[in-house]
């Protein structure tokens, strides 16, 4: 248990020596009670009064801890004599000073910038200033800012042949290239915000996004049409260039407004079915302009685009280098997981800025060229909880390069809070602060904020927030709340949970539901799950995220022989299960590993139980043994079997 109440009558001579004449508040003792629980508390009836002693470990702060305590037991008695009906969980245990502090002094972000702008305009006012810069590179292509300008331009004015109009959706499913960087500008500035489809989705999911979305148009090049099945809309083939005799000058559409849509990102949805999440040109412009004046490109950086552009952290890769003078370079298709080929690009482009997701963060380090980079001097991180170890990696094998911490849903622009990495000695890297104009609260389960050091919901609000989910009133209006603070404005529920450090710094502590993050990709275990039910010879499933890394699908398969089935006929059926999933998601959501049960554990009232679900065991995993041969090997496998305490370790045991 965590925390002990202990009540003890004392007797007369202990109320001699412990009465106090009266209550003078909180006190620091120091004796030679301990606890070894986080709270203990000690409640002293001495006939005539109490004396309540706290106690923890000297990591919680038992004075502090005991101040609120002492607030929460005023306020209740208040309430008890002036406000009786008053409910219980409106009385806070926050004094009035620590209150304004968590709401409003922790959140001084307010910083003017020109919100009257859009993403384009950014990157038009940007082409004036540096008209034959290298604007982007892509393999052995390369466009000025004014070529790359006058190709959007032109594509632009097609899309408004084709009659797309302000705050229409135009679907673009192209492979990462030059093509791929103009369509996007063409897109907004032809008043639309852009619906990216991966190529590497499978086509049913395509599909879906394709009718939920109804674009205006849908733009293509070379095989990629293929996947999209009968469209509806018009599609425009990018490598047709049909419209190279249109206008290159800049659009002109005074009904675009700042308010209106940039992009509609589809992230995995509970109900088996993907959302889009749309946002404003004024919200990523904030974004924007606030990434520009905390790390400053200039014209001698180069930022590698590598982040597929169905997720939010491409807009920045995108757009920043774009808005000032940098060469915004682009990766080859799939070069993303590959870290000799990051390491060649880097290397060989001078890149000074990109991005990684923790574990490809990781995964880069252990290249032994990494140190070869010696370029980079800017590293940021974001899509899911980084690690002290790839921290401390970063710090001694890129010594040279900034490390930043960045975290954001897609409900918002993208990022919301940041963070200047540092070694702290600490166990964890925080989330850090909210950037401009927005502002940050953690919250329990009736929007009044939390302690420092309390973990509950963090909320959202501020100028970076999205519009809302499309064609999703209900979902919106139920992620998005009206903010109790303030003049009413917008709180987005993230659904992860965090804390306060006492500097004011916050600390990711995970999520509250089935959402999971595995690689930095955000994952609806309800959407996995929706989509195994579907399957004939499933009668019951559930997904879990084990270790937070691995994905494991549990199933009750409707045929109960399976169950003392042979390795080869189960192992048939999981791969009937893959294949199934692999129709409608994309690989990163298809469980690694399946356990087959003959029922789903349930508490006493019905429901699931998770915590109870077997555990999945790698051993289950391991392949046929296979003896180490070379001297090499059989070094590697000593040290192993010395560290885990195993008889023997095979070549192809999966660590």
């Amino acid at each position: 248990f965590s925390a002990m109440l202990n009540y003890r009558h004392s007797d007369s001579e202990a109320q001699q020596t412990t009465k106090r004449e009266a209550w003078q508040g909180i006190e620091s003792l120091a004796g030679e009670e301990r606890t070894n629980y986080p709270l203990t508390l000690n409640v002293d009836d001495l006939g005539s009064g109490f004396e309540l002693t706290v106690m923890t470990p000297s990591r919680i702060g038992a004075a502090r801890l005991g101040q609120y305590m002492e607030n929460a037991l005023t306020a209740l008695v208040e309430a008890l004599e002036h406000t009786p009906q008053q409910a219980l969980n409106r009385l806070t245990v926050l004094p009035d000073e620590e209150r304004q502090a968590l709401l409003f002094g922790l959140n001084a972000t307010d910083v003017d910038y020109d919100l009257q702008q859009t993403l384009h305009g950014l990157f038009e006012a940007q082409v004036q200033r540096t008209p034959q810069a290298v604007a982007v590179v892509a393999g052995e292509q390369a466009l000025s800012y004014t070529q790359l300008n006058e190709r959007a331009n032109r594509l632009a004015g097609h899309l408004l042949s084709l009659g797309v109009q302000v705050d229409s959706r135009v679907a673009i499913c192209v492979e990462r290239s030059l093509e791929m960087v103009i369509g996007l500008l063409a897109i907004n500035k032809a008043g639309a915000g852009y619906v990216p489809l991966d190529p590497a989705y499978p086509p049913e999911r395509l599909a879906y996004m394709l009718e939920d979305s109804a674009p205006a148009v849908v733009l293509v090049h070379g095989a990629t049409s293929e996947l999209l099945g009968d469209i509806t809309a018009a599609v425009v083939d990018l490598d047709q260039n049909s419209w190279h005799s249109l206008s290159a000058e800049n659009p002109q559409i005074p009904t675009l407004t700042p308010q209106h849509s940039a992009y509609v990102i589809y992230t995995s949805g509970s109900t088996g079915k993907p959302k889009g999440a749309g946002n404003r040109h004024s919200a990523l412009v904030n974004r924007l302009c606030w990434m520009q004046q905390a790390y400053q490109l200039t014209a001698d950086d180069s930022v590698l685009q590598k982040t597929p552009f169905s997720f939010d952290v491409s807009v920045w890769e995108f757009f920043w280098p774009l808005m000032t003078g940098s060469s915004l370079v682009v990766a080859a298709p799939g070069a993303h997981r590959d870290p000799a080929q990051l390491i060649q690009v880097i290397t060989e482009q001078r890149i000074t800025t990109l991005h990684f997701v923790p574990s490809m963060l990781q995964a880069f380090l252990q290249d032994p060229a990494v140190a070869e980079c010696t370029s980079l001097t800017r590293i940021v991180c974001s899509g899911e909880a980084l690690q002290v170890d790839a921290q401390q990696q970063v710090f001694a094998k890129l010594p040279n390069a900034g490390l930043f911490n960045l975290y954001g849903p897609t409900e918002a622009a993208i990022d919301v809070t940041h963070w200047t990495c540092r070694d702290e000695g600490r166990d964890s890297v925080p989330i850090g602060q909210p950037i401009a104009n927005l502002s940050t609260y953690i919250l329990d389960n009736s929007l009044a904020p939390l302690p420092v050091g309390v973990i509950g919901e963090l909320y959202l609000a501020g100028e970076g927030l999205a519009r809302g989910y499309h064609r999703r009133p209900a979902l919106t209006a139920e992620r998005f709340v009206t903010s109790p603070f303030g003049d009413g404005q917008r709180l987005y529920r993230t659904g992860d949970l965090a804390r306060y450090r006492a500097d004011g710094v916050i600390e990711y502590a995970g999520r509250m539901d089935h959402q999971v993050k595995i690689r930095g990709l955000r994952i609806e275990l309800g959407e996995i799950e929706a989509r195994l039910a579907e399957h004939d010879d499933v009668r019951e499933t559930v997904v879990i995220a084990q270790d937070g890394s691995l994905l494991v699908g549990y199933v009750v398969p409707n045929d109960e022989l399976l169950l003392e089935a042979d390795d080869d006929r189960r192992q048939a059926f999981q791969r009937r299960l893959k294949e199934h999933l692999s129709q409608s998601l994309p690989e990163y959501m298809i469980p690694q590993h399946w356990l087959l049960l003959a029922k789903m554990p349930v508490s006493p009232n019905g429901k699931l139980e998770r915590k109870a679900l077997p555990k999945f065991d790698a051993s289950q995993a391991q392949q046929a043994f296979v003896a180490p041969s070379t001297e090499l090997q059989q070094q590697v496998a000593a040290i192993w079997q010395d560290v885990l305490q195993l008889e023997r370790i095979g070549l192809n045991d999966n660590f």
